[in-house]
């Protein structure tokens, strides 16, 4: 009886280009994947290290028609100076006020009150956002 050969011998004529390109594509993916998994370290990174001022407003009170006491707890570098922008709105989401305040105290964290004048009576106010001054 006669034995049956399913393939090529073994090492008799080198490599197949099926197995070549499978090299060729698990190299290419593993560059490829190391370099994107170093962008998001370096995003990530960036991110983390790179905000030397923020802020978040807790609360605020309507004093008046044209006024609207704004309470911000704001976190910074001791010698960073920040600049942190709020705005009100009416009852329809339209903005009535807005104002930049900037905290250059030798202080790490810190809490604020603030008045934010406007132009009718408002009903909420948010902060849009804290950065440094360069």
């Amino acid at each position: 009886m006669a034995a049956v050969r399913e393939g090529l011998p073994d090492g008799r004529y080198g490599r197949s280009a099926d197995a070549r390109a499978d090299r060729t594509l698990k190299i290419v993916g593993a560059v490829l994947g190391a370099g994107l998994l170093a962008l998001i370290a370096w995003f990530g990174y960036d991110y983390i290290a790179g905000q030397d001022v923020s802020g978040r407003l807790t609360g605020f009170k309507v004093v008046a028609d044209d006024a609207v006491e704004v309470r911000l707890e704001i976190t910074k570098d001791k010698d960073a100076t920040g600049v942190c922008t709020v705005r009100t709105l009416d009852e329809y989401h339209d903005e009535v006020g807005r104002k930049d305040f900037t905290f250059g105290q030798p202080q790490e964290d810190m809490v604020k009150v603030v008045t934010v004048r406007t132009t009718v009576r408002a009903t909420s106010a948010e902060l849009i956002d804290c950065e440094p001054v360069r």
